[in-house]
């Protein structure tokens, strides 16, 4: 507990925004986020754009990771799911947008939990080769179901309306996807604070205990997959509506593995590591361009090399270094900072 903090009951101590100045600091980034559309570049207000989809897919892989300790590698597919259930219902039946959004993460849930079952006796690398399986099984049918999915055509979509309003460009729908974000945040960080969140977290840290106390493994196990699968389906949804079109090399194992460096990055197990790692991982490409450029100046032979591959490999080599040298992400780094700034002018 703080100090000078005191909790009278329950209640109290549950408050997500505990003291004033924790609410003065949120309203004021609240205000910021607002006013940012207005006086920020084009371009990064649609880095922010992009950011927030991935917010939504990180916390939904965090959920499933982070809290219940449940290998992943196929959240791209997931993320398919939404988008092209979203992108076929919108074209063929006129489907709104909300509703097209809720079908999205329903219909991705529900493939989470027909992944979820079989898997449930996997762990370690035969439940991460599993999930990576589902991933490519849903890339091929993307590919091959082209009454549906238009196969390599893809499949160009509407800008979404809501009550007549038309979101047709980035500061209108930057202010779309906050107001998601902001929800989906809310509803993950209550769910790690009920008993579905403590049962994933107690079979995250010893599965078999958490059995011996109670904790039914094949229902939290199998709804920690439909939770994720259905965050990963609104984001998919979010995405195929922003950028207008959607095509199935937009979801490959490239797009599974960014989601793991961004929870990785972030920080396993904790929803601000979800924002955090989102945010950096979706500008890395951008710094990484900035990077081949310079580098193409100062050595020729590099000029023009730039590809995804670039992107791939720095994935890799960000999860290596925050593995070994800060495994608890950028979340660590902002606890300590904060701790640091708690206890200035002492060390202790």
């Amino acid at each position: 507990m703080r100090s000078k903090t005191f909790h009278e009951n329950y209640r109290e101590e549950l408050k997500l925004f505990q003291t004033i100045w924790i609410k003065f600091w949120m309203g004021l980034f609240f205000i910021t986020l607002v006013l940012l559309p207005f006086f920020g570049d084009p371009y990064i207000i649609y880095l922010i754009n992009l950011s927030g989809i991935s917010v939504i897919a990180a916390m939904g892989l965090n959920l499933l990771i982070g809290f219940t300790g449940q290998i992943s590698l196929g959240h791209a597919g997931f993320f398919a799911i939404g988008a092209y259930t979203a992108a076929f219902f919108a074209t063929t039946f006129k489907v709104p947008f909300l509703p097209a959004m809720l079908l999205a993460g329903i219909l991705a849930a529900i493939a989470g939990a027909i992944v979820g079952i079989p898997c449930l006796r996997l762990r370690g690398l035969y439940l991460a080769m599993a999930t990576m399986s589902f991933g490519v099984v849903i890339e091929y049918i993307v590919i091959n179901w082209e009454s549906v999915t238009r196969g390599v055509r893809g499949i160009s979509i509407p800008k979404p309306t809501i009550l007549g309003m038309a979101f047709d460009n980035d500061r209108k729908f930057y202010f779309l996807i906050l107001f998601i974000v902001i929800l989906m945040v809310i509803i993950a960080k209550n769910i790690v604070r009920t008993k579905v969140g403590r049962a994933f977290v107690a079979i995250r840290d010893r599965d078999i205990a958490a059995e011996v106390i109670g904790v039914d493994l094949t229902k939290y196990k199998v709804l920690s997959f439909v939770i994720s699968s259905f965050y990963g389906g609104v984001a998919g949804c979010l995405y195929s509506y922003y950028v207008s079109y959607v095509h199935p090399e937009h979801f490959n194992l490239l797009l599974s593995i960014e989601y793991i460096a961004m929870i990785i990055v972030g920080g396993l197990g904790t929803i601000l590591g979800s924002i955090l790692g989102a945010i950096f991982i979706t500008i890395v490409p951008d710094l990484l361009k900035i990077f081949a450029v310079w580098l193409g100046k100062m050595i020729p032979g590099f000029a023009g090399k730039y590809d995804e591959n670039w992107n791939l490999a720095m994935f890799g080599i960000l999860i290596i270094l925050f593995l070994i040298f800060e495994p608890g992400g950028f979340n660590a780094i902002w606890r300590r900072i904060k701790v640091s700034f708690k206890n200035w002018p002492f060390t202790y």
